[in-house]
């Protein structure tokens, strides 16, 4: 299995409903194979990633969107959390907020944040910004294997014409 053709497991890390709706709207409109989770504070988040109480059973993501101001624990507890955690730290995340301050965006950087991106007011441009972190997650790079997925860590490189395992 690919990543060009893997089911992309996206966990969404947002408070406000609406941007949830134009979350779910732009990845549907996207037809590419992937499935959004999403938790509405950082303490659901922290949970959903250690498979905890009513996440026991969901799957890892391969990919965090997550938000800075959030109630209960914020977002920048949450990707500090996450880059301190052993068998989290690999998983990608991508700070997706409002903040466009630029201490908001040193400190995410400095806490090891994959990427920074202020949402777009704008209803096509956020539709585009989101179906670049897609395309971008989804088949232009090589993710980290899920634990117990062999068939993620197959040695392919994102080409769909190259899934040999290296010898």
């Amino acid at each position: 299995m690919t990543a060009a053709t893997a089911l992309l497991q996206v966990l969404l890390v947002e408070d406000d409903l609406a941007d949830v709706a134009l979350m779910e709207s732009s990845f549907a409109e996207h037809q590419e194979p992937t499935e959004l989770h999403h938790v509405v504070d950082g303490a659901d988040a922290l949970a959903f990633l250690r498979r905890e109480g009513r996440y026991a059973d969901v799957p890892r993501p391969d990919l965090i969107l997550l938000d800075l101001n959030m109630p209960r624990v914020d977002g920048r507890q949450v990707l500090a959390a996450i880059k301190a955690d052993e068998k989290l730290k690999a998983i990608p995340v991508v700070v997706f907020t409002t903040s466009a301050a630029p201490a908001d965006v040193s400190s995410s950087y400095g806490a090891h944040a994959n990427a920074y991106i202020t949402k777009p007011i704008d209803l096509d441009q956020f539709d585009r910004v989101v179906a670049q972190i897609r395309s971008f997650y989804g088949h232009t790079v090589t993710l980290p294997p899920r634990p117990g997925d062999a068939n993620r860590n197959d040695g392919s490189t994102g080409d769909p014409t190259n899934s040999t395992p290296p010898a």
